[in-house]
């Protein structure tokens, strides 16, 4: 199966949860944006765990969020919000890391909180970068419908 093909069934079984998700009330774009996040997750926590015993796990954890930033953005350009107008890359990828600041504020603040306080969550690091992503998706969506990607 060459790469195209792939991309196009994996797109179609995609768009068919999106589908269904918006047919019990939730917004194809808040689906979207979710499914990123999971990638943008995945991203993160791949990014922690690998650089942790370089760099500790909070310059690890500052890392993790700029490569899942990164990632989200792309992917929210080219999929999520794939029918707006955009502004052209080299301006709207800053603006997008700089609307995330505020949602990192929450995000990090969360995962910093975390491993300080818990033992579970400074040896299973996964655990504090889900909740805390789980604490800014809300912001993170409300601001880049209604800043980034409109």
């Amino acid at each position: 199966m060459n790469l195209g093909k792939a991309f196009r069934q994996a797109s179609q079984v995609l768009d068919a949860i999106v589908a269904a998700l918006a047919g019990v009330g939730m917004s194809e774009d808040f689906v979207r944006f979710g499914m990123v996040g999971t990638v943008g997750l995945c991203c993160d926590t791949t990014t922690v765990y690998t650089l942790r015993p370089f760099i500790g796990l909070y310059g690890a954890g500052a890392a993790g969020f700029m490569v899942a930033a990164s990632m989200n953005w792309l992917l929210n350009r080219l999929w999520t919000f794939k029918r707006q107008e955009h502004e052209p890359a080299r301006i709207q990828w800053p603006k997008f890391v700089a609307a995330n600041l505020i949602g990192f504020t929450l995000n990090r603040g969360t995962f910093f909180i975390l491993i300080s306080l818990s033992t579970l969550c400074a040896d299973k690091p996964f655990v504090a970068i889900f909740v805390g992503t789980m604490v800014g998706l809300a912001l993170n969506y409300f601001l880049s419908k209604r800043f980034i990607f409109r």
